[in-house]
């Protein structure tokens, strides 16, 4: 029987919600935001018909809410509730409140979520199904020698793994007795903090394997489909940076196989709705059962384009009790797609969170959301410019998808489009994601979970400017900043700032990457940054806007525009070759307190979850002295050297900003290399 649904509530954030809202939109739905007041401002709040606060900030505040979540959804009048992905998707209890309640639960059922909702009792029921899967071992309450025991019986090496949660938060790779109990604890208050359970598990870890998902979705009118693979190897920390459809290691006979056994989990739990069943998959073509998402995928949107499906579409149809479509029923695939994840994080700093204000934010791309995607580019974005990436959530500022007839076109349309990009504000990863879909790895289909390791990120993390040409965007700043100094003279505006008709002392701008040292005269520009010559043309300087400069400008021969945006002391420079950032550095810089050497600070702002030393404490090079939790990831800070803590400036549940110290680690005075000998 079917029923009409006419308003939902989105119980997330960001992305994904507007990902819901434009599919809701196209079905006539009125749609219902609920936001913490650190995202009041944010575009998913704005775009909704209506939306109601949750109060706070963090997540345990907010979207973890389900008894606020529900009276939101019953005070603005919708008739269900789509979860999205994380927070509440895959929470039993949480589902049956929204169905007590009187609301349908775009989803599967609760005993579904249930049965999959912890890791360890989904992989005895997959077994008993008929599906394979890896040891593993409960690791909850276990210590000392019991611990170790059960590690044995895993064997080594192996990963701690949060039961209930995935994304990978609460995930640890152990290769060694020494390192388990600190993995164990560390993973369990991670996944506590992200997932409100803090149960883990151990299970074997096959090296380098491929992670291959199978997207599936069931009807209440008998339907158990699969609509192909998706491929998720390339990842950090345990979590997908790069996800295409097909898999390049999936032939048509795997493919069955990987469906079928993908068909028979969904079954064996009389799943309805859109669900994804993951796999590992090695070099032979043998696989083993990973997890199954009872929810809808941050990388859906590379299925939808090699299907032509609208995913969340679907998702409306069977909880309104339609069957699914003859195009869902027996699909098709067509072509090849690609999705990234475009982070504010640096890679070259192990991947460290960035928060701040996106100053600029523009990406190549068509259109926003477009379901199904064509030929091109799709951009599924929780951000906009001016908007500021906080500390609360995670850190990812876009799902940036391209589709092609073939593989390698997809990869190189992606990568230019993210070359092109306009993304000020904020460190991002994506100089490496263009580095990775142009490597000839990528290119050929050379990827695992291992990838990123393998090729190392002193390579796949170097920004795609080189030194030569980070000398020219510098030169190219500083004279952008003059440019923009000049057009607001109130007298020959313009005439170039700093030109004379004779020779004299050059004009000096100092930024954090080096002090642009350049003189304007009859001849063109000469220009030296920290001493070394710049030989460059300037051949055109245009103000186009507050702040935003374009000069074409000829270097090494080679002719190429470049646009600038100059926010405060802060310059980005977007040129043919990629972009660069600047922080110009003041003339007459304030007097400040030195940090005292051996200082150990916070890199982002956020919240110490464990203070591992005391004051007086001896401690070595590289042992962990706190962590620091911020954008639902913890961050180990270690000791720089050998050393004693001579200073401890954090506890447990403080919050810290970018910069304080937390701590001091005076080095051990190197010993006498004297004779040591008996007299």
């Amino acid at each position: 029987m079917s029923r009409a649904l006419t308003c939902v509530l989105v119980a997330n954030r960001g992305e994904i919600a507007r990902r819901v809202f434009a599919t809701a939109r196209a079905m006539g739905l009125r749609t219902v935001a609920v936001h913490s007041d650190a995202d009041a401002g944010a575009p998913f709040v704005a775009e909704a018909d209506v939306a109601v606060r949750l109060p706070g900030n963090t997540p345990a505040e907010t979207y973890l809410r389900a008894d606020l979540v529900v009276a939101a959804a019953l005070r603005a009048g919708a008739d269900c509730v789509h979860p999205g992905y994380g927070f509440l998707s895959e929470n039993a209890d949480f589902a049956r409140a929204v169905q007590d309640a009187g609301l349908v639960f775009v989803g599967p059922d609760p005993d579904a979520v249930e049965a999959m909702g912890s890791k360890l009792a989904a992989k005895e029921l997959m077994a008993r199904a008929g599906v394979p899967v890896l040891p593993s071992v409960d690791a909850t309450g276990l210590s000392g020698d019991t611990l170790e025991k059960a590690a044995g019986e895993v064997g080594w090496p192996l990963l701690v793994k949060a039961s209930f949660g995935g994304g990978g938060r609460g995930m640890r790779t152990v290769r060694g007795p020494e390192e388990l109990a600190e993995a164990v604890e560390g993973a369990g208050r991670e996944a506590a903090s992200a997932f409100g359970d803090g149960t883990v598990f151990l299970e074997r870890l096959i090296e380098r394997p491929r992670h291959v998902e199978v997207q599936v979705f069931g009807d209440r009118h008998g339907h158990t489909v699969a609509l192909f693979e998706r491929e998720c190897s390339i990842q950090r920390r345990h979590q997908k940076v790069v996800e295409e459809a097909p898999s390049p290691a999936v032939g048509p006979e795997l493919r069955q196989r990987l469906q079928d056994a993908a068909v028979a989990a969904a079954r064996a739990i009389g799943y309805v709705g859109a669900g994804t069943v993951e796999f590992l998959l090695d070099e032979g073509g043998e696989f083993w059962f990973l997890e199954m998402n009872t929810r809808l995928q941050v990388e859906h949107p590379v299925t939808e384009a090699v299907t032509g499906l609208d995913l969340v579409r679907l998702q409306f149809d069977v909880a309104a009790g339609r069957p699914l479509p003859p195009g869902a029923v027996s699909p098709t695939l067509s072509g090849a797609a690609i999705e990234v994840r475009l982070y504010a994080e640096d890679p070259a700093r192990d991947w460290l969170p960035q928060s701040g204000r996106l100053a600029g934010f523009a990406l190549a791309a068509d259109a926003e959301f477009r379901t199904p995607p064509g030929p091109g580019i799709r951009l599924d974005s929780g951000f906009r410019a001016g908007d500021d990436v906080g500390v609360h959530y995670d850190p990812m500022l876009a799902k940036v998808v391209a589709w092609a007839p073939d593989r390698t076109s997809a990869a190189l349309a992606l990568a230019g489009a993210l070359a092109r990009a306009r993304l000020h504000g904020v460190t991002t990863n994506r100089d490496l994601l263009v580095r990775v879909l142009r490597s000839e790895a990528f290119l050929a289909g050379e990827t695992d979970t291992g990838f990123l390791d393998r090729h190392g990120l002193d390579v796949l993390a170097t920004p795609l400017v080189d030194d030569a040409g980070r000398r020219v965007h510098a030169v190219v700043a500083a004279l952008a900043g003059a440019a923009l100094r000049r057009a607001a003279a109130p007298v020959l505006a313009g005439l170039p700032s700093g030109w004379r008709n004779n020779p004299t002392v050059p004009q000096t701008t100092a930024f954090d990457a080096g002090t642009v040292r350049y003189r304007l005269h009859r001849g063109g520009v000469t220009a030296d940054v920290d001493g070394e010559p710049v030989d460059l043309a300037v051949l055109g300087t245009a103000v186009t806007g507050p702040g935003r400069v374009r000069l074409v400008v000829e270097a090494g021969g080679l002719r190429g525009t470049h646009e600038v945006h100059v926010d405060g002391d802060r310059s980005w420079v977007d040129g043919p070759d990629g972009a660069t950032a600047f922080t110009e550095l003041p003339r007459f810089p304030e007097p400040s307190a030195a940090v005292a050497p051996g200082s150990l600070t916070a890199g982002m702002p956020g919240a110490v979850t464990r203070v591992a030393v005391a004051e007086g404490d001896e401690v070595r090079a590289g042992q962990l002295v706190l962590v620091l939790e911020a954008m639902k990831m913890e961050h180990p800070v270690v000791a720089p050297a050998d050393g004693v803590v001579t200073s401890l400036h954090a506890d447990v549940g403080a919050q810290v900003e970018t910069g304080a110290v937390l701590a001091v680690v005076t080095p051990t005075a190197p010993e006498s290399g004297g004779d040591r000998g008996a007299s």
